[in-house]
């Protein structure tokens, strides 16, 4: 899966928005509501990596693999960063980031949750 399939993933889940965010972030982000679930780096050096939330258990399994670190600022809630996004399984890099959305949607207030569900 290359960079332009991931970001068309990540738009077609229910109520997802892409937003860039210019200095000093340099994001392009993926939420539903404002809750973030994946985003990527779009300034150099660490330009098209990709980040994303996982459990506890998978964030020690993913970290443990390379090309896949703690996300900067984020890894204490379990954010991983893949380096390169064409080096992962594509099936398994699409269940992550499933997962990803299904946890940024179980905070949202529950009424939200079933229009986003329905």
């Amino acid at each position: 899966m290359d960079i332009e399939q991931l970001r068309e993933f990540c738009k077609s889940f229910p109520s997802s928005i892409e937003e860039e965010l210019g200095n000093p972030s340099n994001l392009l982000s993926y939420k539903v509501q404002d809750k973030k679930f994946a985003y990527f780096k779009t300034s150099e050096p660490e330009q098209w990596r990709f980040s994303f939330r996982t459990t506890p258990e998978r964030f020690l399994e993913l970290t443990d693999q390379p090309g896949i670190k703690p996300a900067r600022y984020m890894n204490r809630f379990h954010w991983v960063t893949v380096v390169n996004v064409q080096s992962i399984n594509e099936e398994y890099l699409k269940e992550l980031i499933h997962w990803s959305f299904d946890k940024a949607v179980s905070s949202l207030p529950k009424k939200v949750q079933a229009t986003i569900n329905a």
